[in-house]
């Protein structure tokens, strides 16, 4: 079990280590938590997409539609799913007979006070804006606002915001979010001006700025309306996009732990590559230089990059392969298959693809090559969310070399991801029959079967994958996998003592996978509400290894939902200087963005969502 392992792509369809940029951030293949449910494990129900950091532990689970709402008037909250189209009603009551003059026909307005008289235009304003006479309306509405006393702040915010809902309607946003915001000047707390003004911001491309208004709502609202948290998920998502683009662009190249490389290519039987050198091979300087130093000269380079792999000096392998490449050795495929490998962990696709091409473009070569070349691009299509070329590529794989266990483990890996279960478990299968002794394969097997039992609420399967999982760590006892992905099932089982027995045989097989102290302190929070524990784990986790993004993404959501955010904001940007693909770093910085809005929100609202 390792927190490179390929299967950790599944669900939440983040970069796996099978194609060499995994973080254990996402899903089961660490028997721990999926980032989906990361939220749970602590207490808070998802929300949203990247919104998940606006999470908190104690709200409320009423679900009906006045479960946070006041009424419609006056800037408080709305019922859950209301359009928030309509302008506002009546601010304060006005008396009988405004409006309709007396009953010997002379005009009442001059018996009325300022603030009658502005009551009524915004009532006339109201039904010009529901005959869809936006500009006439606008004129009511800013009679409304000149007649007003300053002094009536919560009537004078709800004339502003009216006539924004009618600019809103007329797609004028500047004039909106200007409306808005002197609404919300008079009302700090008005939910429907607010929300108002974070749509305009995004018209108008203010994504921080629409952010932050649609913070405020989400806490206001006590994150019961899905159009608020819809607007959160998609900006933190377009934020977290154009972030990334950049960071990712110009980041520097990061090897990841030797640990996570070593669980990396593990995963892979059938890999030319990451075999053991041969005993010939380790002795090319002691060679007799007569007769043997053309060929030295030619293999020095890929030989070279296999001796430093052995003593787990990774950061000189990429050129010592491009030496050989240079020179056309005769490991010159071996070297490229073996250069975009580690390009690949390291985050660098850009320059991975190219080799890889290459390498699968040559018939003549070893077909192992080929189709691990093609198991490669394929994950690497699927971290680029591009399924269609994925699939292609595996299914060459297959072809030109259908021996190769570990065209089907891998295939089965993307069809999870798909949710093409049935395909995923024929994979495995193939897979086992071509390798009996595979142990992952078949944990992994095992762990697709009781994912689709799950999901579909069949008791009946759920217990014969249970039963499978029992049959596996009986036939593997030591596949750290096998208890990890166990684990997993137990959790939502919540068998939490079992599951936690079983991280502790994961620990005891691999001491040093970071990801599992931090799969097992999430256990500690969901199961006994343990916070110190949880953390004390965490810790363990980046003592073990300082570059597991996992780690640090895990310890800021939890500090997220203690309501330290500074903290929280350090954590995420230690995970996004660690992160091996834009797609993943796209997802901490949204993580970031909402910790960061929240601050924001607090200093300027007073608003904080309830803590841990």
């Amino acid at each position: 079990m390792a927190a490179s392992k390929p299967l950790e792509a599944a669900v939440a369809a983040v970069p796996s280590a099978g194609s060499g940029v995994g973080s254990g951030a996402a899903g089961p293949g660490v028997g721990g938590l999926p980032r989906w449910q990361l939220a749970l494990a602590v207490g808070a129900p998802l929300l949203l997409g990247a919104g998940a950091v606006y999470l908190w532990s104690r709200q409320r689970r009423r679900r009906d539609t006045g479960s946070g709402g006041r009424g419609d008037t006056g800037g408080g909250g709305l019922k859950r799913n209301s359009e928030r189209k309509t302008p506002e009603g009546r601010a304060s009551p006005a008396p009988a007979g405004v409006g309709s003059g007396h009953q010997d026909g002379t005009g009442a307005h001059e018996e009325m006070s300022p603030l009658d008289r502005a009551q009524a235009a915004k009532n006339k304003g109201n039904k010009y804006f529901k005959a869809g006479k936006y500009e006439q309306a606008i004129q009511c509405y800013t009679e409304a606002i000149s007649l007003c006393p300053t002094e009536k702040k919560a009537d004078l915010s709800t004339f502003y915001q009216n006539r924004a809902a009618a600019f809103e309607q007329l797609q004028k946003w500047k004039e909106v979010a200007q409306d808005c915001t002197k609404a919300v000047e008079l009302n700090p707390r008005y939910v429907k001006a607010l929300f108002r003004r974070a749509k305009a911001h995004e018209k108008l491309d203010n994504k921080k700025e629409c952010l932050e208004d649609v913070t405020a709502v989400c806490i206001l609202e006590g994150f019961q309306n899905q159009q608020s948290m819809l607007l959160a998920d998609k900006v933190l998502k377009l934020l977290g996009k154009e972030k990334a683009k950049e960071k990712y662009k110009n980041r520097e190249p990061l090897m990841p732990s030797p640990q996570f490389i070593k669980s990396y290519f593990s995963s892979f039987t059938d890999d030319i590559i990451s075999q053991p050198m041969l005993k010939g091979e380790k002795s090319d300087e002691d060679k007799d230089k007569e007769g043997e130093a053309l060929e030295v000269r030619e293999n020095s380079g890929y030989l070279k990059a296999k001796q430093y792999m052995e003593e787990e000096n990774y950061d000189k392998i990429i050129s010592e392969c491009t030496k050989e490449i240079d020179a056309r050795g005769k490991y010159t495929a071996e070297a490229l298959l073996l250069r975009a490998t580690f390009y690949l962990l390291i985050g660098n696709a850009n320059a991975a693809k190219p080799d890889l091409d290459q390498v699968i473009s040559m018939e003549d070569a070893n077909v192992k090559l080929r189709a691990n070349a093609l198991i490669k691009r394929g994950s690497m299509y699927m971290q680029q969310q591009q399924p269609l070329l994925s699939t292609q590529d595996f299914n060459m794989a297959a072809d030109i070399d259908p021996q190769n266990a570990d065209v089907y483990h891998h295939r089965g890996q993307l069809k999870i991801l798909l949710d093409q279960v049935e395909e995923a478990v024929a994979d495995f299968d193939e897979c086992i029959r071509l390798r009996p002794d595979s142990a992952l394969a078949q944990a992994q097997k095992c762990f697709a079967l009781y994912r689709q039992a799950y999901t579909g609420n069949n008791s009946t399967q759920v217990q014969a994958a249970m039963k499978g999982f029992e049959d596996v760590i009986k036939k593997f006892p030591r596949c750290a996998e096998g208890y990890a992905l166990y684990a997993q099932a137990l959790t939502d089982q919540q068998q939490f003592g079992k599951a936690d027995e079983m991280y502790d045989k994961c620990i005891d097989l691999e001491p040093d996978n970071a990801t599992t102290y931090v799969h097992k302190g999430l256990l500690q929070l969901q199961w006994k509400q343990d916070l110190d524990k949880g953390l004390e784990l965490i810790s363990k986790a980046i003592e073990i290894d300082n570059k597991c993004d996992f780690a640090y993404e895990t310890m800021g959501t939890i500090e997220v939902q203690r309501g330290n955010m500074d903290k929280a904001i350090d954590m995420f940007n230690k995970a996004i200087n660690l992160a091996k693909s834009e797609m993943e770093m796209a997802h901490l910085y949204s993580l970031c963005d909402a910790a960061y809005a929240q601050t924001e929100v607090a200093k300027k609202y007073g608003l904080k969502p309830p803590t841990l």
